[in-house]
């Protein structure tokens, strides 16, 4: 997978549901995931993923537990209509801030809106070093998924197909 499609694909299952915190699950069948990146300007990345409670579950499970090892901040405040999440991750030499805000639901359609600053090691990709990025995401549940897809399915932008599920250490318990 190339390297701006991988970071997408982490951006969505780490920033959608799929934490170590305790997110409503979303309603299964298939959402459409915008992603525009703010700081770096260009157009919105659109994607869909298919899942069900089981995908969901375990998206949670396994992200969840890579963020509780590498991520050991991690304060959730919740509010009627907004989930607020601080956090701060160690990747490799990179130490990451990140301030999250979820509003909507999870059963028709949710937005995050991510500012995070990173130090050490390489900058994010359109970011200058030391600067924050700014990122939103908007989620909407479409219906069912598609004839041919199965849970765990992502349509990535221009069309590549990925299963989440395929990914190594992403086997169903």
């Amino acid at each position: 997978m190339h390297r701006p499609l991988a970071l997408a694909a982490f951006a969505v299952v780490c920033a959608a549901p799929a934490s170590a915190l305790d997110l409503p699950p979303r309603k299964a069948g298939l959402w459409e995931i915008k992603m525009t990146f703010e700081t770096r300007g260009g157009p919105p990345q659109v994607m869909q993923h298919c899942i069900d409670a089981a995908t969901d579950k375990l998206m949670n499970a396994h992200f969840g537990g890579m963020a509780k090892e590498s991520c050991p901040k991690q304060d959730m405040k919740t509010s009627p209509g907004s989930i607020v999440i601080d956090s701060v991750c160690k990747f490799g030499n990179t130490t990451t801030t990140s301030h999250a805000v979820f509003t909507g639901d999870f059963n028709q359609a949710y937005t995050v809106k991510i500012t995070s600053k990173s130090e050490g090691g390489s900058p994010m990709p359109g970011a200058a070093p030391g600067q924050p990025s700014n990122m939103t995401i908007e989620a909407k549940w479409t219906g069912a998924c598609k004839a041919g897809q199965k849970p765990g399915d992502m349509i990535m932008p221009g069309g590549m197909k990925v299963n989440i599920l395929e990914m190594p250490g992403m086997q169903r318990r």
